[in-house]
């Protein structure tokens, strides 16, 4: 299985997840041209693409989904309530229903060898989820975007080779920065985004011998530097409750305008 960020950040989100035979997008926050330039970078175009998981409706997640869509006929999944909040969205254009394909957290299904697992996440969203693959015994998940993370968070994030996990803001950038109130108390609830700090525990709780890669994802461009989020996060693991050092393991921060390395697994 492979596994590529072709752009990941608060200002736009699409990861390529795929096999031999299948290759999926996890959302398509940016423009259609990004989307193809980001595709041919790991030797693909709009063509090959099986199918496109979304995780919710916000516009960081689907901006491109529109014309991606009317240009490919991609079968789309997603939940119910996400569905319904894309197809209201009159921004995005006209968009066939019959290409969507409704999802449900912990309910499995299969796009082409690869075993698709939804996993409930905590956002100010109609019904997000985040993603896990499956294919000959490999393991890996897109999480991002959940203000919050719970035993069944922990769990659901086992045993896997590679991942993106989020680690969007530095608690005290937000604290301090420009953004209005409202928006702050709204990206630090248990409804909003996940702390370098926090991003770096969880990463503690899941963590084993056999992870090949660790992204990550969806940095805030006001609020987090990817130094910083990358020493955080390295700081709380190999301070944590765990029998590892952040240096026993490959950690990355996937970058938010350019693709990022592929790894293979």
């Amino acid at each position: 299985m492979r596994l590529c960020p072709l752009f990941s950040g608060s200002s736009g989100n699409c990861i390529y997840v795929g096999s031999s035979d299948t290759h999926l997008l996890v959302d398509i926050g940016i423009s259609n041209k990004k989307a193809e330039s980001g595709l041919n970078s790991i030797g693909l175009t709009g063509r090959d693409i099986n199918g496109i998981l979304i995780t919710h409706e916000h516009s960081d997640h689907i901006q491109g989904l529109g014309v991606f869509s009317r240009k490919y006929g991609v079968p789309m999944y997603a939940t119910e309530g996400t569905v319904r909040a894309i197809l209201s969205n009159k921004y995005l254009g006209s968009i066939d229903d019959s290409l969507f394909n409704i999802v449900r957290a912990d309910e499995k299904f299969t796009v082409g060898d690869i075993v698709v697992d939804p996993m409930k996440i905590s956002h100010d969203a109609a019904d997000p989820v985040a993603y896990r693959f499956s294919n000959e015994g490999r393991n890996m998940a897109v999480c991002t975007d959940l203000g919050c993370y719970t035993d069944y968070t922990c769990e659901c994030l086992q045993d896997m080779d590679a991942m993106v996990i989020e680690a969007n803001h530095d608690i005290r950038m937000l604290e301090n920065g420009p953004y209005p109130y409202p928006l702050k108390m709204r990206i630090l609830s248990e409804m909003g985004h996940l702390s370098n700090e926090a991003s770096g525990k969880l990463l503690s709780s899941v963590l084993h011998d056999n992870i090949k890669r660790i992204y990550l994802g969806h940095l805030s461009k006001e609020n987090n530097y990817p130094e910083l989020a990358f020493e955080s996060v390295r700081m709380e693991i190999t301070m944590g409750d765990n029998p590892y050092k952040a240096s026993d393991f490959d950690i990355c921060v996937a970058k938010r305008d350019v693709p990022s390395e592929c790894i293979e697994v």
